[in-house]
């Protein structure tokens, strides 16, 4: 057998398996620089385009292929049918030239100057040179793809790999073992790897957050039964002032019987010490969060890994004779950027309150149509049906987001890649929090604090009554909303997550035609030695598992984006006015155990594989979740200060209950607190009487009454503010300010206290530093 017949047979063997962990590729001894081979299937890129195209793509098309070519670039080239597949394979050389720019690199990845390159950065330095080699009108792989002269690109999945994977990792039965992040780590690249690390930590940390929700809202429930509270508001005989205009009529206090006792389930003692928890708890998350990646970014040699520097390694590797991208800013261009994210935000603004609107109008039906259910609760239902509709908003506004986010970005004109993501991340990540929180800020803040008094309500165009909070309280209509929009985004999401990819991948095996080719125990076992008897086998084996690949749903630069964007955003509903819903993080726990297998099977079996990409960090999500946690001590103790019946209770307590003098000890210090809320509007006022209608007045039971009550601080005669209620709103604000400031000192005391990266890293960084300089010494005598 001649050598190149030799070379020929080895490369066969390689392809089909025999020749597979050692890593021989050809004569003589093992080359140092190639990485082990996974698969039977050692390409490092896939181009796929569609047979008879017109002759201008298959004139671009060549064009590309030719400049591959000069790249030296082996190209292996199989037509199927339909299906042009290309399969692109770099020599050595372009790997040691890398290996040795890394070595005299910051961003050096003492690993990888040691052993071999592994598969993963084989396929990363591939892509990077697919993107940036560019036709001669300046047309890149990303326009090619636009044009559909390429109809796809991916990386292939190992069979092997894949298997482990599924076998350890991606499968629904593993929903309670640990991760194997290493192994994630060298299959899909870094990245990957510390998303999931970091989602399997913040899951971890869930746990005790969960725990402590319950058990407030397990306060609320052992003792709601006995509260004077609910059992003033059960037993009451107060007769209450319509809801609305025309329809509505006075109702009785007891009829909010039920929604009472569900408002004290969150909204008790126990709220203000999970909120003050909850915000000490996203800093130790963070802080423990940054140990966690330490540890692994130190074991896995990148620690001091560079972005930039990888970039500028990759550039000359592309391209001897390149030349930096320049940093630039255009004050011009950040101005105009600024002006249309204000002008986008006010949009989404806009929306919440058109969502405001909607619950008007729709409460106004429905307390005028004929259904007495829907009367007597018209403003429970309408905050029910703009919950949903707000869902449905932030469903159609997250495309929208996202269009804006990157024409916004292709505007600003970033200079790298990286540069285009964070500045995306942080623009999407902007539009998304005030799309989904927008109109839980007006719930939280302004309703039923803008809408007026009887006698002087607050009307849109003269005509329609803004809408109240719920009579049980404001808290209750913040709990609706949070409860319907994150249960339902979470179901949502995983089923459109999971079951999206799913249908697709169908979907294309039916439009692409089975093939009926397998590989054979001869191919397998490569029994017959000789070339000529397996290739044509071989081709076969090759062309069913780029079919495989090629039928996966794609994957593209951000597909990482949205998971991460996704968890993030349950972050902060997790954090932001968990004072209202303290069962969130245990919503969010339950989701995320799923969350990790869901992704995983969805990376593994479902998608095409991600270009394998190298980091030592989240990136700027790190910066977004710290500036969520902060704005969590804010929001929280606004909406207990604020939206909450806690400082109310309190000031009732030690200033105006039968507590009050400290002489009392037979009666609960809270009885007759109900009734102190509540302020009387007479009919022989003027003013009333053009509110309610005569027929308004009269009770489902046939009485008709002179007067009714509402919640409010007002005097009975005039209507105007108590004293009681100035001192109320005095006690609020220096609530606000004591918690926020206890909170935050508490915040930077657990920053402070849990060092960000471990000894064990820095030490052994030290070593790692000093082992290398030692053997860079050692060389350099040589």
């Amino acid at each position: 057998m001649t050598r190149h017949r030799r070379q020929a047979s080895f490369e066969l063997l390689e392809m089909v398996g025999v020749v597979k962990e050692n890593g021989y590729h050809g004569d003589g001894p093992e080359s140092p620089l190639l990485p082990p081979v996974h698969t039977p299937l050692s390409y490092d890129y896939i181009l796929v385009a569609r047979s008879g195209e017109d002759s201008k793509k298959l004139k671009m098309q060549q064009e590309y292929i030719n400049k591959l070519k000069e790249k030296n670039l082996k190209i292996t080239k199989i037509v199927d049918q339909t299906l042009v597949f290309y399969g692109i394979q770099a020599p050595k050389e372009v790997f040691e030239k890398y290996r040795y720019l890394l070595k005299v690199s910051d961003a050096c990845n003492w690993s990888e100057q040691q052993g071999t390159v592994p598969l993963s950065t084989r396929i990363r330095i591939v892509n990077f040179m697919l993107n940036h080699i560019a036709l001669g009108n300046g047309d890149h792989l990303r326009e090619l793809l636009k044009k559909n002269v390429f109809e796809a690109k991916f990386c292939l999945h190992e069979r092997k790999c894949q298997e482990e994977l599924s076998k350890k990792w991606a499968r629904w039965t593993a929903i309670f073992q640990g991760q194997p992040i290493n192994d994630v780590r060298d299959y899909f690249g870094e990245k990957v790897a510390l998303y999931f690390l970091w989602l399997g930590w913040y899951t971890w940390l869930l746990v005790p957050a969960a725990v402590v929700g319950v058990i407030v809202f397990l306060y609320g429930l052992a003792f709601f039964n006995t509260s004077p509270l609910i059992k003033e508001v059960c037993e009451s005989k107060t007769i209450m002032c319509p809801l609305c205009d025309k329809r509505c009529r006075v109702w009785h206090l007891n009829d909010t019987c039920l929604y009472a006792k569900v408002s004290l389930l969150f909204d008790n003692e126990g709220t203000v010490i999970f909120a003050m928890f909850m915000a000490v708890w996203a800093t130790l998350f963070l802080e423990f969060w940054k140990r966690h990646r330490a540890s692994y970014t130190c074991a896995w040699k990148v620690f001091d890994w560079c972005e930039e520097e990888e970039d500028l390694i990759l550039d000359i590797v592309c391209d001897p004779e390149c030349k930096p991208r320049e940093h630039r800013h255009s004050y011009l261009r950040s101005t105009l950027v600024l002006i249309l994210v204000t002008l986008m935000l006010m949009l989404i603004v806009g929306l919440a309150q058109a969502l405001v609107l909607f619950r008007v109008f729709t409460t106004v039906q429905l307390a005028e149509g004929s259904s007495e259910f829907l009367s007597d609760n018209s403003s429970t239902v309408a905050m029910m049906l703009g919950a949903v509709l707000h869902f449905l908003t932030i469903t159609i506004m997250t495309k929208v987001n996202r269009i804006v986010s990157q024409k916004l970005c292709y505007f600003e004109e970033t200079q790298s890649f990286a540069a285009y993501e964070r500045s995306f991340t942080v623009k999407m990540f902007t539009f998304q929090f005030f799309t989904l929180f927008s109109s839980l800020f007006y719930v939280a803040f302004f309703l039923g604090r803008i809408n007026g008094h009887p006698g002087g309500y607050v009307r849109l165009s003269g005509k329609w009554r803004l809408e109240e909070c719920h009579p049980s309280g404001c808290l209750t209509d913040l709990f609706i909303q949070m409860a319907i929009i994150m249960v339902l985004k979470q179901t949502f999401s995983n089923v459109v997550e999971f079951g999206g990819p799913w249908f697709k991948r169908w979907l294309r095996q039916q439009r692409t035609e089975t093939l009926e080719r397998t590989c054979s125990q001869g191919c397998n076992k490569m029994e017959d030695k000789d070339i000529n008897l397996g290739a044509e086998l071989c081709d076969n084996c090759k062309i069913d598992d780029w079919l495989r690949n090629y039928r996966l749903n794609d994957v593209n630069a951000f597909s990482l984006f949205d998971e991460f964007l996704e968890m993030v955003i349950q972050f902060s509903f997790t954090t932001i006015f968990v004072a209202a819903f303290p069962l969130a993080p245990l919503l969010a726990l339950i989701n995320n155990i799923f969350e990790i297998r869901l992704d995983a099977i969805k990376m593994v079996s479902l998608e095409r594989r991600m270009v394998p990409k190298k980091t030592n960090h989240i990136g700027v999500w790190t910066g977004l979740l710290e500036a969520i946690g902060v704005l969590a001590v804010i929001a929280n103790g606004l909406v207990i200060g604020i939206t909450s019946d806690f400082i109310p209770r309190l000031v009732y307590r030690y200033q105006y209950g039968p507590c009050a003098n400290g002489t009392i000890t037979d009666v609960d210090c809270m009885a007759g607190y109900i009734n102190n809320t509540l302020s009387v509007a007479y009919m022989d006022d003027q003013n009333i009487y053009k509110d309610f209608l005569h027929e308004q007045m009269v009770t489902h039971s046939g009485q008709n009454v002179s007067y009714c009550s509402y919640k409010d601080y007002r005097s009975n005669d005039d209507h105007s503010l108590t004293a009681q209620f100035w001192l109320i709103m005095a006690v609020r604000f220096a609530f606000i300010v004591l918690f926020e400031h206890v909170v935050v000192v508490c915040k930077f005391i657990a920053a402070w206290f849990v060092p960000s990266v471990p000894l064990a890293v820095k030490n052994q960084r030290l070593f790692d530093k000093l082992n290398r300089l030692k053997e860079e010494l050692g060389a350099s005598k040589v």
